[in-house]
């Protein structure tokens, strides 16, 4: 290895991965915008973009990363409930009805940040590893998706709870092998239909159950209630969930934190669910990036992009980027988490949530036209099957896990 120093190339991969936390820190504070549908957007207009694939491709990498820090704030600031339905709500929201909505934000920002620093060294052993065993799982791939489906009902509380999460993935299921195979005409040419259905399924029953509550009631101060240790274990715990993400498709971050959180001990309550998903989250991105250059399968829409633009993989330009991405991700949730909470919490409830679901069917349209926005509002019924009768909201990632399992 030789190491030069080149101070007006390294400027520039500056830029861009500046460019690219830009891009990311707005994605992740606006609702209902995935970091996939910003990678796509971003490999459309790439080639119009002057300066070396690369540093584009880093570009990408810090904004996937930075996405996933900040889209904490939003997730905890909108469709917060009323008091009294606290116990069907997002364990994030329970601690904002608390008061600690800002302990929950630092929280998120330890365990994705936690994440990176121990996912890089763990990815060269788990990519050996999941090297040799790829072609089996490639091999069974419907019998490892069926016992990922198995596993996400059986693992709920209740004979009812179980009914009510199969008939979620099964009708998450349905709508995922009538849509994801369309290719609708609309207004952004990088768009497609996992946005109005990712809004639809997850974002919009939240929303719905909103309307009537109290919004963001005042917040208590920052101090984290959990030991570092814990945050550590729980961080660590989300690492190795992610690993499962970064490999096998169509096991979503969702899947993921699910069975993470099994290994988290019921004393943690709400804070071990938002370090483990926050770590879920953040070290998806690195382990998919060495499955990329290990299996030269992209497992999420940021690397993607990346393929697509025909990025040189070059691991220690990309990890600078995801390092970097991070960094700024961390930093802006601690500037930018307390103040989001402090406006919406002046702001009305419902005015705020019927507008955000407007949003959504705009933003369903943008990305897939008129049958983007059916889509959207058919998602929408399917998501508030086990948001009001008690399952978890994992059971809807059939939508993705049909359609690749079924031949």
């Amino acid at each position: 290895m030789e190491v030069t120093l080149a101070p007006r190339a390294a400027a520039i991969a500056l830029c861009f991965v500046a460019g690219g936390v830009a891009l990311g820190t707005a994605s992740g504070l606006i609702p209902g915008l995935h970091a996939n549908n910003m990678a796509l957007l971003l490999a459309g207009a790439a080639p119009s973009v002057p300066g070396p694939s690369l540093y584009v491709g880093m570009a990408m990498l810090a904004a996937g990363v930075t996405h996933t820090f900040l889209e904490i704030v939003p997730t905890l600031a909108l469709g917060v409930p009323a008091p009294a339905t606290a116990v069907a709500a997002l364990p994030g929201h329970r601690l904002v009805l608390e008061g600690r909505g800002p302990e929950a934000l630092r929280l998120s920002a330890l365990g994705s940040g936690v994440a990176v620093v121990l996912a890089v060294p763990l990815s060269i052993p788990v990519t050996r590893g999941m090297t040799a065993l790829w072609p089996t799982v490639r091999a069974n791939l419907t019998l490892v998706l069926g016992a990922v489906a198995v596993a996400l009902v059986l693992t709920e509380r209740g004979i009812g709870s179980r009914l009510v999460a199969a008939i979620s993935f099964g009708l998450s299921g349905a709508l995922g092998i009538a849509t994801l195979d369309l290719s609708p005409s609309a207004p952004l040419a990088a768009g497609g239909m996992l946005a109005p259905l990712f809004a639809g399924l997850f974002g919009a029953p939240v929303l719905i159950d909103a309307i009537g509550g109290d919004g963001v009631p005042p917040q208590d101060d920052p101090t984290i209630a959990t030991s570092k240790r814990s945050v550590l274990g729980l961080s660590g715990i989300g690492t190795l969930a992610g690993a499962v993400v970064g490999y096998v498709p169509a096991v979503s971050s969702a899947i993921a934190a699910t069975f993470a959180l099994l290994a988290v001990p019921g004393r943690y309550g709400a804070r071990g669910f938002v370090v483990a998903t926050s770590g879920v989250n953040t070290a998806n991105t690195v382990f998919a990036l060495f499955a990329l250059v290990a299996l030269g399968s992209p497992r999420t829409g940021v690397l993607v992009a990346v393929e697509a633009t025909d990025v040189p993989l070059s691991l220690p330009h990309l990890l600078a980027a995801v390092a970097l991405g991070a960094t700024a991700g961390a930093v802006g949730v601690l500037t930018i988490g307390d103040r989001y909470l402090a406006v919406v919490g002046n702001l009305d409830p419902t005015r705020l949530s019927v507008g955000l679901l407007c949003v959504l069917a705009a933003l369903s349209y943008l990305f897939a036209g008129p049958i983007g926005v059916a889509a959207y509002l058919a998602a929408t019924l399917v998501g508030l099957v086990p948001a009001r009768l008690g399952a978890r909201r994992a059971t809807l990632m059939g939508v993705l896990i049909c359609p690749i399992a079924l031949p």
